[in-house]
């Protein structure tokens, strides 16, 4: 059987690599992004281009979207010449970004009008792990339209988990790194607060790690707040956003949560310091600010 026409929309780290990928297994592409010298990237490795988000998906069995807000992935979607406009009956739309599940379904909705499915599934691991197709990958939507992409979704993951119901893909990751950058900012004060009390932090570390707090977020913390590596790959300017949609998907399920907003809290005050581009265990820099 040929491989599934894609259009790919969102070419930066993640999205970038996530193409290669596809081009290395064979897949005819089509992409658009903003950044010249990204799109260049792609083409000299036999992509196609489009100017409109319309034209893309005119051409495309499966129109992809590795995009970075909720807004934005709206915008691509309903713009004059947008993605909707060009969807043809039995194509299939992925949004492998973080969103708003509340967009999210109502996206689906709409696309359900022409015919067109739609798949949520954020992503899990690094660009890295995106160039050799080894993503974790949270599907979620119609059992018939993930059994539809299914294929190659596992030429981009080497875990493809399905999830249910469009709009629980996001659901999850938001759950995931709302336990992740809580986690982050705890251990960053930690760190933060045994160098104000003198107590060495390796020590700290040393036993910490050994108790059931062990976890790789730790590692992450104690490799920056103690050895000066960043290595972690995931910018508190990220970490803001998912907080925040976190925030605004709890509100839709009728319900609160007073850890994310300290952790969302910690984090717009860390943007606010000049640290937004760093990686998230960045932050024991601002707890090592806090006064009284």
């Amino acid at each position: 059987m040929s491989k599934p026409t894609i259009g790919f929309i969102g070419l930066g780290l993640m999205g970038g690599n996530m193409v290669e990928n596809l081009q290395n297994k064979g897949y005819a592409v089509t992409v658009m992004d903003l950044n010249k010298a990204a799109v260049d990237i792609c083409v000299k490795r036999g992509a196609k281009t489009a100017k409109t988000g319309k034209a893309l998906a005119e051409a495309s069995d499966i129109v992809m979207l590795c995009l970075t807000t909720s807004e934005i992935v709206e915008k691509v979607i309903y713009a004059e010449n947008g993605v909707l406009e060009g969807l043809q009956e039995g194509a299939v739309l992925i949004d492998f970004g973080t969103s708003i599940p509340a967009s999210t379904k109502k996206i689906g909705a709409d696309l359900a009008k022409k015919g067109v499915g739609m798949i949520d599934a954020p992503l899990g691991r690094t660009p890295a792990h995106a160039k050799d197709g080894l993503l974790n990958i949270m599907a979620a939507g119609d059992i018939d339209t993930f059994n539809k992409v299914k294929g190659v979704l596992e030429d981009q993951g080497e875990n493809v988990f399905y999830l249910g119901a469009l709009g629980s893909g996001h659901t999850t990751k938001l759950i995931n790194n709302f336990m992740g950058m809580t986690t982050v900012c705890a251990m960053s004060q930690a760190f933060a607060v045994a160098e104000k009390a003198g107590v060495d932090k390796q020590q700290l570390f040393d036993i910490m790690s050994t108790g059931p707090s062990s976890s790789p977020f730790m590692q992450f913390c104690k490799n920056y707040a103690v050895d000066n590596v960043s290595d972690l790959g995931f910018s508190i300017a990220n970490a803001n956003k998912d907080l925040g949609y976190f925030l605004k998907m709890v509100e839709d399920l009728g319900t609160v949560s007073k850890i994310a907003e300290g952790s969302s809290a910690n984090l717009n005050a860390a943007v606010d310091a000049g640290l937004s581009q760093g990686n998230v265990p960045e932050i024991f820099e601002y707890f090592k600010t806090l006064t009284k």
